[in-house]
């Protein structure tokens, strides 16, 4: 009973004085200016963490240039650009077309031979004259 008195007199939880009847009045007004307030905030948290991680990614492309250049190395993107260039360039003057990497007679061309041919060489004489008919 205690308890209820003291939620009665605005001493005890919020909740149960809106069990008891007390209703509190919600503004629209002010919901809709917390919501606007909400989201610019997590639109500025948002630039935030991206300007955050701009800027660590920028320190780690200056470490890894600082690599490459002690190392001499380069970067993925102008290796595999100069590769396609060197294939480009090897295949310009050539009047062939480009090397199949695949050795012929492992199966990807057509046979020149049918089935029925091979079979015919290794049966004996009259039954591929009986078979040609």
């Amino acid at each position: 009973m205690n308890f209820v008195m003291k939620a009665a007199l605005g001493g005890g939880p919020p909740d149960v004085g809106k069990m008891l009847g007390k209703e509190e009045d919600k503004d629209p007004e002010a919901e809709k200016e917390k919501e606007e307030e909400r989201q610019e905030a997590l639109r500025q948290q948002e630039e935030e963490r991206k300007a955050k991680y701009a800027k660590m990614e920028a320190e780690r492309e200056k470490i890894r240039q600082g690599i490459r250049d002690k190392y001499g190395l380069k970067k993925k993107e102008e290796a595999e650009a100069e590769a396609q260039a060197a294939m480009e360039q090897a295949s310009e003057g050539s009047l062939t077309r480009p090397k199949k990497a695949v050795p012929s007679g492992c199966g990807d061309e057509e046979e020149e031979e049918s089935i029925m041919d091979t079979v015919m060489k290794y049966l004996p004489g009259p039954l591929q004259d009986m078979l040609k008919k």
